[in-house]
């Protein structure tokens, strides 16, 4: 039986070193660094030894001292509310992109809609020294960043503006965006309109809602409070919420949705009922194009929204020293068919 070599144990989370790249090339800990960070000196037989040595060992260059001296990380943190949100999805490639153009990493969490879990993210982030946040709030008060903005991390907040903080954020503008739909749906001759929005905490539902109101004002209709409700997310609680309004001794004929989720359980609920209810939602989703109707949305771009606040927090990077700002994104309003449904009286 042939033997066999013993083979050189490694823990897990030991890397190697430049010490022992040098060892296995015999020479000193300087040239391995100049071959490492490609300065002259080195004789091209000693570059090819100290090469062969970096491959064999599978050695790594260590960013963290040299990145340290410069003062930055090159890195920043992204928070979002839900990583399995598809809203979030393009945002957080925006942002990425936007990063490795600039040469830094991207690190994210969620704070599942959890303040006390945003900040403990956040406090993280900075604990490893990023150099800028970009953050879709779950708290209303960030005043708990205030030493970390002072210290020189970069902060742009997205979707939601921060509480009790001046910070540049960008927005989408919801209320322009719901105002649009709702009169959409008055224009096709709906009177009773349902609103089925998120949490009444969150500053996106509330625009939206104060849009569904200012249309309706608008259009000199009265709005039933029985027929508005904010809320959970959650499937059965947009469920009930739906089959409320539509079981009404006057049913609506239209809802407005405040969000994707509640637009898709608004479908589920529609699906199958005898007659027609219009439906426009806030937010697109996929597939909305291929139901029959397909459905009427208010897009905004999460994409531009993810690209607008990471460029923003660059050019703080780089030293924009310019008041925070506040920009507001315009929305499109996208009819497929579900939105131009004309209103039936009746049990829906």
């Amino acid at each position: 039986m042939a033997d066999i070599a013993p083979r050189t144990e490694r823990r897990y989370g030991t890397r190697p070193t430049m010490k022992d790249v040098a060892a296995r090339a015999g020479v000193g800990l300087k040239t391995v660094s100049r071959v490492v960070n490609g300065e002259p000196g080195v004789t091209p037989d000693t570059m090819r030894r100290v090469q062969e040595a970096i491959d064999a060992l599978g050695f790594r260059r260590n960013d963290s001292a040299r990145i340290l001296r410069k003062g930055r990380t090159a890195s920043i943190g992204l928070v979002l509310e839900d990583l399995a949100d598809p809203f979030y999805g393009p945002m957080s490639r925006a942002v990425e992109e936007t990063a490795r153009a600039h040469g830094a990493l991207l690190i994210h969490g969620s704070s599942a809609e959890e303040a006390e879990r945003e900040q403990e993210l956040v406090l993280a982030f900075c604990a490893r020294r990023v150099d800028g946040l970009v953050i879709v709030p779950a708290s209303d008060d960030h005043t708990y960043l205030e030493p970390e903005i002072a210290a020189g991390v970069a902060t742009v907040f997205v979707d939601r503006p921060p509480g009790r903080i001046d910070a540049d954020v960008v927005l989408s503008d919801s209320f322009s965006g719901a105002r649009d739909g709702v009169r959409h749906l008055i224009a096709h001759g709906h009177r009773r309109i349902g609103f089925i929005g998120d949490r009444p905490r969150i500053h996106t539902a509330v625009e939206r809602l104060r849009g569904y109101r200012s249309a309706m004002a608008e259009a000199g209709l009265p709005v039933d409070e029985s027929r508005v409700s904010l809320g959970s997310t959650e499937p059965e609680r947009v469920r009930s919420a739906a089959l409320a309004m539509l079981d009404a001794p006057e049913p609506v004929t239209a809802f407005f949705s405040g969000n994707n989720r509640v637009t898709v359980t608004v479908v589920r609920v529609l699906n199958g009922r005898p007659r027609p209810v219009a439906l426009v939602g806030f937010d697109d989703f996929e597939l909305a194009d291929l139901l029959s109707p397909g459905v009427t949305v208010v897009a905004q771009d999460a994409a531009q929204l993810g690209r607008t606040a990471a460029e923003r927090l660059f050019r703080r990077l780089d030293g924009g020293a310019d008041e925070p700002a506040r920009v507001e994104l315009a929305t499109r309003l996208i009819p497929r068919g579900s939105g131009e449904l004309p209103p039936h009286d009746g049990p829906a």
